[in-house]
């Protein structure tokens, strides 16, 4: 368990898909267990494992309230509904945030540590969560969900550095 450096926008890994993975061992629960302290240590509310430069299909995500993070391998949204506009940020785009269209909910499936299949309907930060971090495995930015690079808005000291929303 370590905490790792988070790369930064704009390093290519963040561009490049994560291949799935096909065993869930020894090495893949290590990989988990750094994208939780990483995460934990940055303040954000999801991570996925190509932030780190491990092109794996792995995320962990832990909303607010959560006691535990929560660890899926090959995530993935089977189907969303609705629109609504959210604030987002980035732990790959530090110092930034910007708002944008995401699902009012998604329904999803990946498998935990125990490779076991997790299906869930999702809403609110949850759903948010899923969408911007599945997005990094496919190498997708939460700005390229933008018309133009000018809505990005900074971050002001003051505020918490976590809008993650910094969401991975």
């Amino acid at each position: 368990m370590a905490v790792l450096p988070i790369i930064e926008f704009p390093d290519p890994v963040l561009r490049q898909r994560a291949r799935k993975v096909r065993k869930i061992g020894d090495s893949i629960r290590v990989l988990a267990d750094d994208l939780v302290d990483t995460m934990s240590h940055a303040g954000g509310v999801g991570l996925a494992a190509n932030q780190i430069g491990v092109l794996k299909r792995v995320i962990v995500i832990q909303l607010p309230d959560d006691e535990e993070a929560q660890v899926y391998v090959n995530p993935e949204i089977v189907q969303r509904e609705g629109e609504r506009r959210v604030e987002e940020g980035c732990l790959s785009i530090p110092g930034f945030k910007a708002t944008i269209t995401r699902s009012i909910w998604v329904k999803f499936r990946g498998l935990d540590m125990e490779s076991k299949l997790v299906r869930l309907k999702a809403e609110g930060l949850l759903a948010q969560a899923l969408e911007h971090e599945i997005d990094h495995l496919n190498g997708i930015l939460y700005v390229d969900h933008l018309a133009s690079h000018e809505e990005l808005v900074p971050i002001l000291p003051e505020e918490p550095a976590a809008v993650e929303v910094a969401v991975g």
